[in-house]
């Protein structure tokens, strides 16, 4: 059971679900039943995500020394067995989203399914772009969330989206970096790799630091949130961008080690401001 649990990777799977229901509290719904089938379906759907893309991704993991102690690479659970639970997860996070959220809710986490499964994993042996793709479906649950409290999406769930998308690119970014050997040992095509110099890695770094800076203080200006709010995601986002700015002008992997593990808190605690200052 552990071992299918891992193939879920319950870690994003909880965020998934976090940002889900911040979604449906931050568009004013009433919080109770819809909110919570909502928070699951577009968890299970998560983890359908991460057990089709280690399946997908099986043999290139074996070659990672971050991931060869995976179930699949492991050889502790067989591929078929892997693609099989992949794909119920998918049909019952659906499922439940249909039924219990709603036809967009259900529509959105199907696109966020096919764009992570179908485009991003498969094209990351092609081209380092694909990082886009894959922040796009990472940021969709707070859209999941909005749809399913509302009915419909508003410039505030886009926001929303923004922040998560654009937090993205430093966060992996700065993962990239300090495992580019692996990634280049598995042949992922991610920018550090293509980037060996770690010029056009440090300018992305730099600059989607600051534009994260922006994107957190756009809820102010839509009404989500008060001047509270707006001062201390100001603080906040500064401290990162500071982060981010160093991690980019040495590339030194204390430095993108410390942006990376800021990263992991930055996005929990400036949503929960964010909760806090607008409901």
């Amino acid at each position: 059971m552990r071992d299918y649990i891992a193939l879920a990777k319950p870690r994003i799977g909880v965020m998934v679900m976090a940002t889900t229901a911040l979604g449906f509290l931050l568009s004013g719904a009433q919080s109770g039943p819809r909110l919570w089938w909502t928070a699951l379906g577009a968890g299970l759907a998560s983890g359908a995500c991460g057990a089709l893309n280690q399946w997908l991704e099986r043999r290139a993991d074996g070659l990672m020394k971050r991931t060869a102690g995976r179930p699949l690479p492991a050889g502790r659970i067989k591929a078929s067995r892997a693609l099989a639970f992949g794909l119920c997860l998918c049909l019952l996070g659906l499922g439940i989203l249909r039924l219990r959220s709603g036809k967009l809710p259900c529509l959105i986490a199907a696109l966020t399914v096919a764009a992570y499964v179908l485009a991003y994993t498969p094209l990351k042996r092609m081209t380092p772009h694909t990082t886009w793709i894959g922040a796009a479906a990472g940021a969709a649950p707070p859209l999941i969330g909005w749809a399913a409290g509302l009915g419909h999406l508003s410039p505030q769930a886009w926001v929303l989206f923004g922040i998560q998308f654009l937090w993205q690119i430093p966060h992996f970014l700065s993962l990239f970096w300090l495992y580019r050997e692996d990634y280049a040992r598995a042949g992922f095509q991610v920018m550090p790799v293509v980037d060996p110099a770690g010029g056009l890695t440090a300018a992305q770094i730099a600059v989607h630091s600051l534009t994260v800076l922006l994107a957190s203080l756009m809820p102010i200006f839509l009404g989500m949130a008060g001047v509270g709010y707006g001062l201390a995601a100001l603080l906040l986002s500064t401290a990162y961008l500071g982060l981010g700015l160093k991690a980019s002008w040495t590339l030194a992997v204390v430095d993108t080690r410390r942006l990376f593990l800021a990263s992991l808190a930055y996005l929990p605690i400036l949503f929960g401001m964010l909760l806090i200052g607008g409901v």
